[in-house]
This record gives C-alpha cells, sequence and structure tokens, in this order.
C-alpha cells in the first residue's frame, strides 16, 4: 500500500514568540533548526518518493533540513501555494495571549480552529479546504494512487484541510483537530480508505 507522511513544518520564530504567522513569511527558530534531527528520525527507514510544500520558508526549511539528514536531498520537491497556511488577516503578527484579551478567548478559539468563521480579513478552514483539497486529489492523491509514497510539510491549517478530507472528519468534529508544530502523522492507502498508523 502506498504511504501518506503528513509533517508540520518545525517551530519557526513567531511560534516560539506566540504570534499569528498566517502567511507572513517567518523562518525557523533555533529550536526548530535543533529538533530537525528528531523529526528526521521518524521518517528514518520509511520509503519516500516524492515530497510536496509550500513556498512558506518555514516549509521549505523544514523539508531541507530533514532531507538533508535522511540524506536524501536528491527527492523531487513540488511547491504550492495551496499548502500555505491559512490567511490570518489583521491577526497576523499578534500575540495570541493578546488576541484572547482584545476578542475574548472564546472568540479567537473560534477563528483558530472551527471550520467556517474567519477571523477579520482572513481565511477559514472552509476557504483553506477549497483550495487544498482539489490541489490534493489532483496531485497527492493520484500520485498515492499510482503506488507512490508522498511526504508533505506544511502549516498546520493546511495540514488539517487534508486530515479533514482523509479521515472524513465533520465540519463540526474538526474544531477539536491539533496538530503540533514538528508532528507526523502516517498513513496507508489502499486506493479506497486511508489507513492511520504509528509504526
Amino acid at each position: 500500500m502506498a504511504k501518506l507522511y503528513l509533517q508540520r513544518h518545525l517551530q519557526s520564530q513567531w511560534n516560539k514568540d506566540n504570534k499569528f504567522t498566517g502567511w507572513e513569511d517567518v523562518s525557523l527558530s533555533e529550536d526548530g533548526i535543533n529538533s530537525a534531527q528528531d523529526a528526521a528520525q521518524k521518517l528514518s527507514g520509511e520509503k519516500i518518493d516524492e515530497v510536496f510544500t509550500s513556498p512558506l520558508i518555514r516549509n521549505k526549511e523544514t523539508v531541507s533540513l530533514i532531507l538533508k539528514i535522511l540524506g536524501q536531498e536528491n527527492l523531487p520537491v513540488m511547491i504550492d501555494k495551496a499548502l500555505d497556511e491559512r490567511n490570518y488577516g489583521e491577526l497576523q503578527g499578534m500575540n495570541k495571549d493578546e488576541a484572547a484579551k482584545k476578542f475574548g478567548g472564546e472568540q479567537v478559539h473560534l477563528w483558530r480552529r472551527s471550520y467556517n468563521i474567519a477571523p477579520p480579513g482572513g481565511e477559514s478552514l472552509k476557504d483553506v479546504c477549497k483550495r487544498v483539497h482539489p490541489f490534493y486529489t489532483k496531485y497527492i492523491e493520484k500520485d498515492l494512487r499510482a503506488g507512490k509514497d508522498v511526504l508533505v510539510v506544511a502549516s498546520h491549517n493546511s495540514l488539517r484541510a487534508i486530515v479533514k478530507y482523509v479521515e472524513n472528519i465533520s465540519d463540526e468534529k474538526i474544531i477539536d483537530l491539533e496538530l503540533p508544530f514538528g508532528s507526523l502523522t502516517k498513513y496507508e492507502f489502499d486506493g479506497k480508505n486511508y489507513i492511520k498508523y504509528n509504526k
């Protein structure tokens, strides 16, 4: 069976600073860079045929570090904006604690995790799904169907959009899904169904 690996980028400087990043192009933090060895270890021994990521520097840096450690720098990497993080609009650059004080913790949680509700001037997860899902089925799932093992390195909400699709998570339940930075989620794909595993 083909395998799908979903890798959230390593800690960025704004993750460390507790800021909303969105489309702001922020590099990895020193801690993020230092955690690359552990992230690569989780993929050690796995066959990877190709990699998909977004143009955001934190995603590209994560790909570069992991592939270098694995000795697989020559793998084909497709870079596309469809896999960018959601646009957080007016929240971008704002400290998350300060945003909670200004707008209320419940409202900020809805902006961050719900399906339909977008932050001011930004995208909802529904908007992210509208760009991620067509790209995923056209390129990534097509390659999985061809028997290729695929690594996707992306940001939190673009990965949440993919997990929503592959696990068929409802619009209501998706609010509960969180993927920590640096986390790896693995699936096997039999051409019809995705089976999550942790080997």
